[in-house]
């Protein structure tokens, strides 16, 4: 399969097409941390089969964008996840616009757009969807919309004052009016994830569903037993499957 390249602003993009459709539904796919818009390749293939314009770009400070080698990107996060974290969420969340301005305009897409990634890239899609409501369905693997991740075995770190604001205006889980539109969200965690507990998404889902009363079946969180932090059989096709049942292909 042929991927394309452009670059929106600063921010390097891949996309990929399918081979037929009659409609243009497109699903913007996020890697993990310290990964690159190349690493999820396959799935983007997965995406383009089941019909849809498949699209991944690097997030902030990952792939092109690096401002250090991997490795210590990878130490600098984990020796303060709170302060060095999640300005990466808040900021690649607030750029995704730019991104779909970019491919309506340039692959002739629908406006209403699907979502998703695996585990940073599941927690920045959640988020994006509360910021820009063209984002009608998501599909979070491993992931998180309380970005605190209460239980993780992970030390958290404190945040500096540039994070704290991330947190303030970002954080799904205490911004649950970013979500009144109620786009389809389905969180594909393991049930034995130490990492990035699963609980976040079912509390996440009982906070909203007040405001999902009239169509709970849009906000699903799916455990699949045994699996820690990781993707297992099932979570991809489980995601394309959301993604038809509700943007169609």
């Amino acid at each position: 399969m042929n991927f394309n390249h452009a670059t929106v602003d600063d921010i390097p993009l891949i996309s990929c097409e399918p081979p037929e459709n009659e409609r243009r539904h497109l699903v913007i796919w996020l890697n993990g941390f310290s990964g690159s818009k190349e690493s999820v390749k396959t799935d983007l293939e997965s995406l383009a089969e089941a019909g849809f314009v498949a699209l991944a770009f690097d997030p902030y400070q990952h792939g092109e964008r690096l401002v250090e080698t991997v490795e210590e990107l990878r130490d600098r996060i984990r020796g303060n996840i709170r302060r060095n974290f999640w300005p990466i969420l808040a900021h690649t969340a607030e750029e995704t616009s730019k991104v779909i301005d970019w491919a309506i305009g340039n692959l002739s897409v629908e406006e209403a757009v699907g979502m998703g990634g695996v585990s940073m890239g599941g927690d920045i899609s959640v988020t994006a969807a509360g910021i820009d409501h063209r984002i009608a369905a998501v599909s979070a693997l491993v992931a998180t919309p309380d970005w605190l991740r209460p239980g993780s075995f992970e030390p958290p770190g404190e945040p500096d004052e540039t994070a704290q604001c991330c947190y303030d205006r970002c954080n799904p889980l205490t911004h649950l009016e970013h979500y009144v539109n109620c786009p389809a969200i389905t969180f594909q965690s393991g049930a034995e994830d130490q990492q990035v507990p699963p609980d976040g998404g079912q509390r996440f889902a009982e906070a909203l569903s007040s405001t999902y009363a009239n169509c709970p079946e849009k906000l699903k969180v799916v455990l699949h037993e045994g699996v820690a932090h990781g993707r297992c059989d099932g979570m991809m096709e489980n995601s394309i499957a959301w993604f038809s049942k509700w943007l169609g292909t």
